[in-house]
């Protein structure tokens, strides 16, 4: 597919064999699309990737397997789950996904407040894992703190990342629905998958009840009708099998692996190198800019040096943290491009504790079939043009309508034939679930730090995780509880129960911040392009660069945001700004 490089000398053949035009660390969401972006207009570029090569397909070992065929049937042993209480906890982790995670020992951090930090070392990342919604942001979103006065302003507005989410969306097939709703502006969509009766019904009660609470459909990174760009990738139609997470033979659901990297190697400018641990970015003191990337071999631990006129920084926010912390040299001794201070502070992440669930009567002679592997979405409906709870920011809802098949089978009936047709029959009654991304604060003291003595097997100091809730979060937690709660109920549902699971930060996997972006270089590490303010030929896309975390999904505006940064780069160049 590509170019890998497996292995390298440290005394090899020179910097001159050493140098490409782009350097991009990271081969996960964003920094596929930095590779595909890069490589399209001509830049020779070096991806960096920690963990081991990962081709679409061929290293999906798990993904046409039945549930019999596992030797647990999808559940790990005793020993793996005390060895790794922390990775066992993650969403979609089970024997069937667990090749495309690390395991806890393999990768330690010090967590000061507990934060469950996880991770997926490979080529394509966490690309391969990831829940797929593809909600836009709106200018609610992007102006909210400092309308509200909670944080710090954006240097953009959503205008400016508009025809970035369009060329995004395009590329990757986004299946949805024109709403019209402003919460949660449309887009570029492929044919949304369909709302089954229970989901229809709650969707006109709703918005009978309150006039402006929408259930829509969900936006997906799902190919439910290719078109020819999508073909073009060798991907195909989603299959609906809903296994999306064990990897997808048919490219049916968007990763790097499938998508943005095969696209790039097309071009003949990428070269990808596996098990290659980023130490610290190198920053020349005569030129005033980086000026390449020192790596440790993941295996050997040999070091070498790589060069570049540009550096895109794609690691995932903490780890992009972490490299930029230990990038220090005389002009930077606290870290790359942190003149103010403030390089790993204003940490944010997603709220997912709050969850809801209830009985839907009626409808018993409906059923619905295949798995979607898409959910409907309720937009945002708090603190939109004006503060109307007693907490800032606002809440996504996912929910979806589903009828379980019979749980109990009276003891009459024994085994047999009469067992398994009973099974087969849905229970009596529908169900509904709903669960909360709510935003949260990017305050200074909720950050991530180096730790003073302890390093990891590579010699890099292990980062010291500071993050947690606040009584914001709280607030916002019980308005969610009281107002699905009460959406029930207008809604005709009975057995209702409402869930503060109480999770550390972490396990929603949305950290953000801590080299945000901003106008003014005294409060903010990032220019509106994304660039170093202090090192502009450095620039970082991934979630570290988030200046707050809004409640929509995030991964689509790292990608745009990424596409958007990479063309300015390449325009820099050729001006010979960089």
């Amino acid at each position: 597919m590509q170019e890998t490089i497996d292995k390298v000398n440290v005394n090899g053949p020179g910097a001159a064999q050493q140098t490409y035009d782009a350097i991009v660390i990271g081969s996960g969401i964003s920094g596929g699309w930095a590779a595909k972006e890069l490589c399209e207009k001509g830049l020779k570029t070096l991806v960096l990737e920690r963990g081991r090569d990962i081709e679409h397909n061929k290293d999906y070992p798990t993904a046409t397997m039945h549930p019999w065929e596992f030797e647990h049937r999808g559940r790990m042993t005793r020993e793996f789950l005390e060895d790794n209480p922390l990775i066992s906890k993650a969403a979609g982790f089970g024997e069937d996904t667990a090749h495309f995670f690390i395991k806890d020992k393999d990768h330690p951090y010090v967590q000061e407040k507990p934060f469950d930090w996880i991770r997926g070392y490979q080529v394509g990342g966490k690309s391969l894992t990831w829940g797929r919604a593809c909600q836009r942001w709106s200018d609610f979103e992007f102006t909210g703190p400092a309308r509200f006065g909670y944080g710090l302003d954006w240097p953009i507005r959503y205008n400016d990342v508009a025809p970035w989410y369009s060329h995004v969306e395009k590329f990757i097939g986004v299946c949805g629905n024109d709403d019209g709703v402003a919460a949660m502006p449309d887009g570029e969509f492929l044919p949304p998958f369909e709302l089954n009766c229970v989901e229809k019904a709650l969707q006109k009660r709703f918005l009978a009840h309150y006039g402006n609470r929408y259930l829509v459909q969900g936006r997906w990174a799902h190919l439910s009708q290719p078109q020819d760009i999508h073909l073009q990738q060798g991907r195909g139609k989603c299959l609906a099998r809903n296994l999306c997470m064990r990897g997808c033979p048919y490219g049916g659901y968007f990763s790097s692996v499938s998508s943005t990297l095969p696209w790039a190697a097309k071009t003949g400018n990428l070269t990808i190198r596996p098990f290659s641990v980023v130490h610290s970015l190198i920053y020349d003191e005569q030129k005033g800019k980086a000026s390449g990337v020192r790596v440790i071999d993941t295996n050997t631990k040999e070091v070498t040096e790589y060069f570049a006129k540009v550096i895109f920084l794609n690691a995932s926010a903490l780890n992009s943290n972490l490299i930029l912390l230990n990038s220090t040299s005389n002009r930077f001794p606290a870290g790359l491009g942190n003149d103010n201070g403030l390089l790993g502070k204003h940490v944010g992440f997603h709220i997912y504790r709050g969850s809801a669930g209830a009985a839907v009567p009626g409808f018993e002679d409906k059923y619905y079939y295949g798995r979607n592997p898409t959910e409907p979405i309720i937009a945002n409906y708090r603190n939109l043009h004006q503060q109307d709870t007693d907490y800032v920011g606002g809440f996504t809802t996912f929910m979806s309508g589903y009828r379980p098949r019979t749980s109990q089978v009276p003891e009459e009936v024994g085994i047999g034939a009469d067992y398994k047709e009973l099974l087969t029959q849905p229970a009596a009654d529908w169900r509904v679930y709903m669960y909360m991304q709510g935003e949260t604060i990017m305050k200074e003291s909720n950050h991530v730090r180096l730790s003073s003595d302890k390093k990891d097997q590579w010699g890099i100091p292990l980062l010291v995780t500071s993050v947690g809730y606040d009584d914001n979060d709280e607030k916002m937690i019980k308005d969610f509880l009281t107002q699905s709660r009460e959406m029930l109920e207008k809604a005709g549902c009975t057995d209702i129960s409402t869930h503060d699971s109480k999770q550390a930060p972490g396990l929603d996997i949305h950290e953000m911040g801590g080299v945000r972006m901003g106008k003014d270089p005294k409060n903010s590490l990032l220019n509106e392009w994304n660039q170093l303010h202090h090192c502009k030929n450095v620039y970082v896309t991934d979630g570290a660069c988030m200046t707050s975390t809004g409640n929509q999904s995030p991964s689509i505006l790292y990608m745009a945001l990424t596409a958007r940064a990479a063309n300015h780069a390449v325009s820099e160049l050729k001006k010979q700004n960089l």
